[in-house]
């Protein structure tokens, strides 16, 4: 009888468990669902940025939607740049920087509510010149996953395979994976920064005018490869062309001496700008 009643017990035990678990898992993905169907994945409101005493940005609002590309143009030193570096708070890293306002990443403010390490790997930064590790491709991209803890060889094979091939270079790159990255072209440097970035499994991609420093065919094949991406993360890109801007994006925003001065469809801001300062930029007349 005591057998049969520790027997039971036991079972009760796990049934409880078993109950907790699959709590626990629908509250996982009904945080999940709630990330994957906000329709915006930044929501900027009022934000004034300071570096001491100096104001660099004043008063932006702006949603950036998910599944697109919002480009942001506007001349040198308008406040492009650091706008893109807050979004994932790098300005963190400026002595002096202090920001008000409110920024929303999938719901949640990225100053009160966000891990300033968890948000940059949701949301990942492609810098102007290409950056790589002075390693082997391998572990260029494997970088990441390992400081995220995942140290089984087989799972990190399979997210480098997977990031080169997102990024569109695997066929180019997998006979040399263990050869340095150093000896790749600019324009494959670019990519394989992409991939690695990608390898930290983002939700958004920050590109701080990544194809500035590449000839006309490795830009096309970031810009193609941009396209693509969009389809699963959300893509913010800084850049000096408004060729780029008209031919990739979604949506862009404009800047003037840290104010934003216009943010619509691309189409509409460049066939119908509302805004004589736009009209005058995207014909040329300064900038």
């Amino acid at each position: 009888m005591a057998e049969m009643t520790k027997t039971l017990t036991g079972f009760a035990a796990a049934e409880i468990e078993k109950k907790q678990e699959a709590s626990l898992a629908q509250e996982q993905a009904a945080v999940q669902e709630a990330a994957g169907t906000a329709e915006y994945t930044f929501d900027v409101t009022d934000m004034d940025l300071f570096y001491g005493d100096f104001q660099a940005l004043s008063n932006i609002s702006m949603k950036i939607k998910k599944h697109e590309i919002t480009a942001l143009i506007g001349p040198s030193g308008c406040g492009k740049s650091t706008f893109l570096k807050t979004l994932n708070r790098m300005n963190d890293w400026v002595e002096g920087c202090r920001v008000t306002g409110k920024i929303l990443f999938e719901g949640k403010d990225i100053f009160k509510e966000v891990d300033p390490l968890a948000l940059r790997y949701r949301v990942g930064m492609v810098f102007q010149q290409p950056t790589p590790f002075p390693k082997s491709i391998y572990e260029n991209i494997a970088y990441g996953p390992r400081i995220q803890g995942i140290t089984n060889k087989q799972k990190l094979d399979e997210i480098v395979e997977k990031s080169l091939r997102q990024a569109a270079c695997w066929d180019e790159m997998k006979d040399r994976l263990q050869k340095s990255a150093l000896g790749l072209s600019g324009g494959q440097q670019q990519r394989l920064c992409i991939a690695r970035t990608l390898a930290a499994d983002p939700s958004v991609i920050l590109m701080d005018e990544p194809t500035s420093a590449l000839d006309p065919i490795s830009t096309q094949k970031i810009e193609d490869l941009a396209l693509e991406l969009k389809e699963n993360y959300t893509i913010v890109i800084v850049t000096h062309s408004m060729q780029q801007a008209r031919r990739i994006s979604d949506k862009t925003a404009f800047f003037l001496l840290g104010e934003l001065i216009e943010f619509n469809n691309t189409l509409d801001m460049f066939t119908n700008p509302s805004n004589p300062k736009t009209e005058e930029y995207i014909t040329g007349r300064f900038g």
